[in-house]
């Protein structure tokens, strides 16, 4: 879960709105009039695009170009590990072991929703490498999925406590368009969601594919923590340089 709001540092934020659109209900945030740049923000399973819209209010964006914020809400999907409950979800969790059984079914038909998002936001104006892709969790898995199969070059991929999922056919999948776009991929060393080793694991196959990758470990389980949002600040400011 985010931590516990503290000074905001960023400018002042435009009212948080619910907009449809024709692909996945939104809550969109702008950091000041007229954006040039969008963040699609993706939440973690059982939440919903609220889940992130308090961090963003503590992140340090001076310097930083007027950015729209943009949190879909998945679809609520029955999860197996939960015993069918059916809740918000990108993607099905078949077991315990996520690595082992995954539901590429549920994670293909979620990044042709994040492409539809990305095309929206071009239509709005916004050009594809001014746009970055932010995930948590299963938010973090989608990211990943769609960012690097993504075929025009992103601005970046913020990637929050999750993994590579169908990392087998990433190698054969990958579209270079987003071979040198820079990602930003951090996890907690107490995480009982997603194992840290896991998370290692999708580092190391992305530098051995030549993915430029900013590692990050905080001392936090499945969460974020101040020094986190110190560091997405850091990059976000970099990146959009």
């Amino acid at each position: 879960m985010p931590p516990k709001l503290r000074n905001a540092t960023s400018p002042p934020f435009a009212t948080t709105k619910k907009v449809p659109t024709m692909t996945l209900e939104t809550i969109e945030i702008e950091s000041a009039p007229n954006p040039t740049v969008s963040v699609i923000w993706l939440h973690g399973l059982g939440a919903d695009g609220n889940d992130f819209v308090p961090i963003v209010r503590e992140l340090d964006l001076t310097g930083c170009p007027a950015i729209r914020f943009v949190f879909p809400h998945a679809d609520a999907i029955p999860v197996t590990v939960n015993g069918g409950y059916v809740m918000r979800a990108w993607y099905d969790i078949l077991g315990a072991d996520i690595a082992k059984r995954e539901d590429e079914v549920g994670l293909r038909k979620s990044q042709i929703a994040i492409e539809a998002l990305i095309a929206n936001e071009i239509a709005r104006g916004i050009p594809a490498n001014r746009i970055i892709l932010a995930g948590f969790s299963q938010g973090c898995a989608m990211t990943l999925q769609t960012g690097l199969r993504h075929p025009e070059k992103l601005a970046g991929l913020l990637c929050l406590s999750g993994y590579v999922p169908l990392h087998e056919v990433l190698a054969a999948e990958r579209h270079p368009a987003n071979q040198h776009t820079p990602i930003f991929l951090v996890h907690g060393r107490s995480d009982p969601i997603i194992p840290i080793q896991r998370a290692q694991q999708s580092r190391d196959l992305l530098t051995s594919l030549g993915y430029r990758v900013e590692w990050h470990e905080y001392m936090m389980q499945h969460s974020v923590c101040a020094e986190e949002i110190d560091d997405i600040s850091a990059w976000l400011k970099r990146v959009l340089a």
